[in-house]
């Protein structure tokens, strides 16, 4: 990459002239869906984890921008020596690390026309079929899910897609407090629940909310209950804070913790938040994908008397990131939290009361058409091949977990209820020891770079999550995995 003077002659051969003119993009397209075809071709060459230093980008890109256009070849090459080495390869078949991110090529496709279209569909106006087909699709996941009818529009509730979980939760949340404000309560009072495995969103979207830290619960759980939220231990904390004047408000309850996919016990839960008129928000971001499986879907029994329910399709539902479906059975709480209606955006659709305006459903104005790439997905493989996708990494997960449980020197920390398997080595040490065995292990597997697995740390023992769901894995690639794990083991641990 090279710099140009004044009186340098422009070669513009192979460089972009027009902002978009239809034939210079099938051209540049053609070539870039050829570069991303043979990275995924060649995915599994790279290191998984990226291996590259804290500033590496800056020594290799020039200080200033261009003056003059450059070719689409040379800013691919660039792409592939200055980008690719800079990458964790999220889609590589050897990536096992926090949890999967399962594109495909239908959500591929779909993100393409979303990109290509470019319309901004903050209310039905401004693009119909963009809040249509939103609107079409989620009442199709609901069916899949086999969600209670007020959850569909037909039923009063309705569907969005959300970027993450985090907007997700921040919206509920805030639905929630504003409920409770115009009931006349004092945001002071109002208290906000989860367990000690709840992901940190529920926390941030407590701060933006301006929910009192004083207020917010990490409710303790044990190994004796798979680490999952109790009715018991929750109604301990309610009953304290009621006695305090307090006003609980809210509780995330997870199916599939990010830790190690714990299930907290929704049943007994809804029962308990009915009875208090608390907002119960329920996050199935990881796990909510496997429930279009009949034999998953008893773990999301007890959503009939949740307030709102959430995944994230981008994780485990072969959708690109972007991608939270989430859906409430009172939209009017989100609307009368989120809306805005100044004059610009006046028009008769909107006041005819018969169209949904997603802007008030979310947290910005703008929006993508993120329901194109969930359309093409559902259409492009169906139902039935969905769920034995699914089922395929619920196989190789339990492959793994049996040969873990195969060799004396290492453990399976806690149950596995989907894709996920904690495990960790024995040393036969105390427990700061043994965590410390396990860090050890867990970064000498990774620097190595043929896998990447992550870690958390449940009850006080550290521990190495094996997350199978990665679209390009098979099995081969599972028992490869195990073959690296246990070579760092023996070199670390020789005479074990």
């Amino acid at each position: 990459m090279g710099s140009l003077h004044a009186n340098d002659i422009i070669d513009t051969t192979g460089c972009l002239q027009h902002p978009l003119d239809a034939e210079e993009f099938r051209l540049h397209a053609h070539k870039l869906v050829d570069f991303i075809a043979d990275y995924y071709k060649n995915v599994a060459k790279y290191p998984v984890r990226s291996q590259v230093e804290p500033g590496y980008l800056r020594k290799l890109l020039p200080e200033t921008a261009p003056n003059q256009p450059e070719s689409i070849e040379d800013i691919l090459s660039d792409v592939r020596s200055c980008i690719i080495p800079g990458l964790t390869h999220w889609m590589s078949p050897n990536y096992y690390a926090y949890f999967p991110s399962s594109g495909s090529t239908a959500a591929f496709l779909g993100e393409m026309l979303s990109t290509g279209f470019n319309v901004v569909g903050f209310n039905w106006m401004s693009s119909p079929a963009a809040t249509e087909l939103e609107s079409v699709v989620m009442d199709w996941l609901a069916k899949l899910l086999c969600l209670p009818s007020e959850f569909l529009f037909s039923g009063g509730g309705g569907g969005v897609l959300q970027g993450t979980t985090c907007e997700a939760i921040l919206c509920t949340l805030a639905a929630a407090r504003d409920r409770a404000l115009s009931r006349g309560c004092d945001i002071s009072q109002l208290v906000v629940y989860g367990s000690d495995q709840t992901h940190c969103a529920l926390q941030k979207a407590a701060q933006i909310a301006g929910i009192p830290y004083s207020n917010f619960r990490t409710i303790k759980t044990t190994v004796a209950d798979a680490f999952a939220l109790t009715a018991n231990s929750l109604s301990l904390a309610i009953d304290s804070d009621i006695s305090a004047g307090l006003i609980p408000l809210y509780l995330c309850a997870t199916i599939g913790t990010t830790s190690s996919t714990a299930v907290d016990r929704l049943p007994e839960l809804a029962q308990l938040t009915s009875q208090h008129n608390i907002w119960l928000h329920v996050d199935a971001a990881y796990a909510g994908a496997a429930c279009i499986c009949p034999e998953f879907r008893h773990f999301i029994d007890g959503v009939e008397l949740a307030d709102s329910f959430s995944f994230n399709a981008h994780k485990w539902f072969f959708n690109n990131l972007d991608c939270c479906c989430l859906w409430v059975k009172s939209p009017t709480a989100l609307i009368k939290s989120l809306s805005t209606n100044p004059e610009y955006l006046k028009n008769k659709a909107t006041e005819s009361k018969q169209v949904v305006d997603y802007k008030d459903w979310q947290i910005a104005l703008s929006r993508r058409f993120r329901s194109l790439k969930m359309w093409m997905v559902l259409r492009g493989y169906g139902t039935a091949n969905l769920r034995q996708f699914l089922r395929g990494h619920v196989r190789m997960a339990k492959v793994f977990e049996g040969l873990v449980r195969l060799d004396r020197r290492f453990e399976v920390v806690v149950p596995r209820y989907f894709s996920t398997v904690c495990f960790r080595v024995r040393t036969g040490g105390d427990e700061a020891e043994e965590n410390e065995m396990n860090r050890r292990i867990l970064e000498s597997v990774n620097a190595e770079g043929k896998i990447y697995m992550t870690h958390a740390v449940i009850g006080g023992v550290y521990v190495m999550r094996f997350a199978a769901g990665g679209t390009l894995t098979e099995e081969r690639h599972v028992r490869e995995a195990w073959v690296v794990i246990k070579e760092q083991v023996d070199k670390l641990m020789p005479n074990v």
